[in-house]
């Protein structure tokens, strides 16, 4: 993120500096590029304060929501579901494993949009995974898949996109929800084909010997804290999972019609929910809108500074190049030329990407409502900062030779691309 901040504030300047120099002022009331250029980077920089106080609102209402429906158990009920596909998934992971438990807690947080709670799980998932590698500073096969499907995991509630729709002024904000699940499916089978495909051409030396009885015991690890609960009978997962994939096509064809009714149908079944197991909800909810009063305030530094660097980047004419060279051609394929950047940025910078967003759906000349602002908000919530996992993951365990782990998550952001683009077209285009 260094060197991309950098980046685009070194490109921008340098291609400012060069036009500023041939520059003929045939109008003294015209600005120059480098005045200009000033000028942007001061009005994205109060463009950024603005986006994050209006969102403090919206943010505390969905976290404060998130917070009753984790207090009340929905994220171990997923993850109940999650467990019989988990083991057929990992078969080198033995079922009663942490590291099992763990990578259920992790994609069940993404798949309710609980970015903040995921990471925490798949670090945790990252270590327990580590004790079963017996070549250390090499990712294994299961490192590899976990992370691939980390960065394209099916989100059903993507509700920080849902509350910066809302807050960018969206007559749909939840009209994403269709269109999110199908691209996400997309990128969540993409990487699982890719992960297994991609492994053969990466197979490690000592593979041939790794069996499970020559792994360490489940006891290496650091107990976790969690409660294990055990799966639900396999009928139970395959039922809810076909329930899932139905509802592809009927959120596709009738997701205009369902969309104004999600957020205020979410609130109440949230929130119905929570009542039923026994959550103080009110107490709970304060609880959870306290910390995204929080998260609006803390994000207000990395929106001033992606938004500037941005902001730098488009005024300086570099970007506005840039598109208008590969621009037409994506363009022919449902991307169009203001949605590029952010299926350019996404993989490399979470906060980047989420800055464009709101960049993007708060231009007037676009807006959250257009095709446009509906593909932009879908690429943010159906793929992942792929780079900054892989990074952080894998970091957190000092592996530094990822195998195919990058090249199964670019393929898997691909993919969403692909599923973003075919399902905002057929709904928005």
């Amino acid at each position: 993120m260094n060197r991309l901040f950098f980046s685009l504030i070194l490109i921008a300047f340098i291609n400012t500096a060069y036009h500023q120099f041939i520059w003929v002022p045939l109008d003294p009331e015209l600005l120059s590029p480098m005045q200009l250029l000033s000028e942007g980077m001061m009005q994205s920089a109060k463009n950024a304060v603005e986006l994050a106080l209006g969102l403090i609102g919206v943010m505390a209402f969905f976290l404060g929501l998130m917070k009753v429906a984790e207090e009340g158990g929905l994220l171990r009920i997923i993850s109940r579901i999650l467990k019989p596909l988990m083991v057929r998934l990992f078969p080198e992971v033995p079922a009663d494993h942490p590291a099992m438990g763990a990578m259920i807690m992790n994609i069940s947080a993404n798949a309710m949009g609980l970015g903040n709670a995921a990471t925490p799980f798949g670090i945790r998932a990252m270590q327990a995974l580590e004790t079963l590698n017996p070549n250390k500073g090499t990712a294994s096969n299961a490192m590899a898949l976990f992370l691939a499907i980390n960065t394209s995991s099916v989100t059903l509630l993507p509700t920080g996109v849902i509350a910066l729709r809302a807050a960018a002024g969206s007559q749909n904000p939840a009209g994403i929800l269709s269109t999110t699940l199908f691209a996400t499916l997309c990128s969540t089978t993409a990487a699982i084909l890719a992960a297994r495909f991609y492994q053969r051409f990466t197979t490690r030396p000592d593979e041939t010997k790794d069996t499970i009885s020559e792994r360490p015991s489940k006891a290496s690890l650091p107990p976790l804290t969690e409660e294990r609960d055990d799966a639900y009978p396999a009928w139970v997962s395959v039922l809810a999972l076909g329930a899932l994939f139905a509802l592809v096509p009927l959120a596709i064809l009738y997701g205009k019609a369902i969309g104004p009714w999600v957020v205020p149908g979410l609130a109440v079944a949230l929130l119905s929910f929570g009542l039923a197991r026994g959550v103080k909800i009110y107490e709970v909810f304060i609880e959870g809108a306290k910390a995204g009063f929080e998260v609006a305030i803390k994000i207000i530094p990395y929106l001033v500074a992606i938004l500037v660097a941005v902001g730098m980047f488009r005024h300086s004419g570099v970007l506005d190049l840039f598109i208008g060279f590969i621009g037409p051609l994506t363009s022919q394929l449902g991307l169009p030329a203001d949605a590029l950047p952010m299926a350019l940025l996404r993989p490399l910078s979470g906060s980047g990407a989420y800055g464009l967003l709101a960049e993007t759906i708060n231009n007037p000349a676009i807006g959250p409502d257009s095709y446009i602002g509906y593909l932009v908000s879908t690429l943010q919530g159906s793929t992942e900062t792929t780079f900054y996992v892989l990074a952080v993951y894998f970091g957190a365990v000092q592996v530094r030779k990822t195998r195919h782990a990058l090249a199964a998550g670019l393929t898997a952001d691909l993919a969403g691309i692909a599923g973003a683009v075919a399902a905002c077209s057929f709904l928005y285009g």
